[in-house]
């Protein structure tokens, strides 16, 4: 049996049952997970192996990646900024970085990059990885860039490029790199244990990321397709199950065709991003490259829905705005359904373990951050055994399931 360290308040026992039972039944590796209600820590739970290669232990401060689940960051910072009077959401990006205006760019406003419309999830030339580590070449390289579509007429996820389009704004705006303005303003003000930049001092506690196979769909998975998990799918699967739906091969089909939006939305670098690498652990790459603790995840969203220990990023009305619906329907590039607010995502109806007022964003492989304002829960759930599933995972569904048994 799993050994699980950590606490759960009275009541919240379902949920501790359900982590463990993610060592016992689903492979989990090594996990950390948090919960807090209207403000309070209610759950911290740990487990498992940081690093099975050499047998260190999953510690209550050991770190790991969260890929796309770092994508509420850099919206977080911009509504910062937009509540500040600092940041107009309807002005054209150009106003704020004036090189953006180049290729008939000129006109896009800047929600339009926050709810993934902008038409910009890929780059004609990928540019040298290195360079892509130094911010500028990269955005230099986005500004030049024509959109795929007509902006605003569709959305599609920019699996990589959102975080230096929205972060440029930001950097603009504020004088100070995306990475640099949510240490100052967020996670500072809140304690948080959260990176995007990660000092070569804490590299130490960084989990160990371990691919794991490809999960098939579940006769459950295809009448219920979860949408925002696959909207972090940055790893592609090598092979295709047999038991593949009809309904799923075209989208099976762009995910190995090098010249699909989806594909090429992953290799915006060359050599593409490596994220078990020290090197891209300390660059800023605010969509894929944040690194925390679940702890310091869950108090991230807390944070944005409430006040913990006093403090509060978003207000009400400024929640209200990023968290309301911009689009809807098959998404250009993941060609499945999504919907996009002001950079989180928001539940599908065919989604029951979601509450309806739930955001949030989940990570390749499994990791996931989110909050529902109407239950006062904010969740944090991270993991170093990555798996792409054809459907829900139900690590994270199982999760869930247990927080809202409880009630409130």
């Amino acid at each position: 049996m799993s050994v699980v360290s950590g606490s759960v308040a009275p009541g919240y026992e379902p949920v501790r049952e359900a982590f463990l039972a993610n060592f016992e039944t689903r492979s989990e590796i090594g996990a950390a997970l948090s919960v807090y209600r209207h403000g309070q820590e209610v759950v911290r739970l740990w487990g498992g192996l940081a690093d099975p290669t050499t047998g260190r232990a999953w510690r209550e401060d050991t770190l790991q990646v969260i890929f796309s689940t770092t994508k509420s960051v850099p919206a977080a910072c911009a509504h910062l900024l937009a509540q500040r009077g600092q940041l107009d959401l309807d002005a054209p990006v150009a106003e704020y970085w004036p090189e953006f205006a180049a290729a008939g760019k000129g006109h896009i406003p800047v929600r339009w990059l926050l709810s993934h419309q902008a038409g910009l999830p890929v780059l004609d030339r990928p540019i040298p990885l290195e360079q892509a580590l130094a911010w500028e070449p990269m955005v230099a390289a986005l500004a030049a860039q024509t959109p795929v579509w007509e902006p605003g007429t569709a959305h599609g996820y920019h699996g990589l490029t959102y975080g230096w389009l929205v972060g440029e704004v930001v950097r603009r705006v504020s004088g100070r790199s995306l990475g640099t303005y949510f240490a100052d303003e967020i996670a500072k003000p809140l304690g948080l244990d959260f990176w995007i930049g990660l000092p070569a001092t804490e590299a130490h506690r960084v989990a160990r990321l371990v691919e794991q196979p490809v999960t098939p769909p579940t006769a459950a998975a295809e009448a219920e397709p979860e949408a925002v998990r696959a909207a972090t799918q940055e790893a592609v699967p090598e092979a295709v199950p047999e038991a593949m739906p009809e309904a799923m091969r075209e989208i099976l089909a762009a995910y190995t065709d090098p010249t699909s939006l989806v594909l090429r939305s992953m290799a915006v670098t060359d050599p593409p991003l490596d994220l078990t690498d020290p090197r891209t652990w300390s660059a800023e790459i605010p969509a894929v490259n944040g690194i925390c603790t679940a702890s310091s995840l869950a108090r991230f969203y807390a944070g944005l829905i409430g006040e913990v220990d006093g403090v509060r990023i978003l207000d009400a009305t400024t929640l209200a705005t990023a968290t309301r619906e911009q689009a809807s329907g098959v998404d250009r590039v993941l060609m499945v359904p999504t919907r996009p607010g002001l950079g989180f995502g928001l539940p599908l109806p065919e989604q029951p373990w979601w509450s309806p007022t739930a955001f949030g964003f989940p990570g390749h492989g499994g990791s996931l951050g989110y909050a529902d304002p109407a239950e006062g829960i904010a969740f944090g759930y991270v993991m170093n055994g990555l798996r792409v599933t054809m459907g829900p995972d139900p690590r994270t569904t199982g999760l869930i399931s247990a927080i809202r048994s409880v009630g409130s």
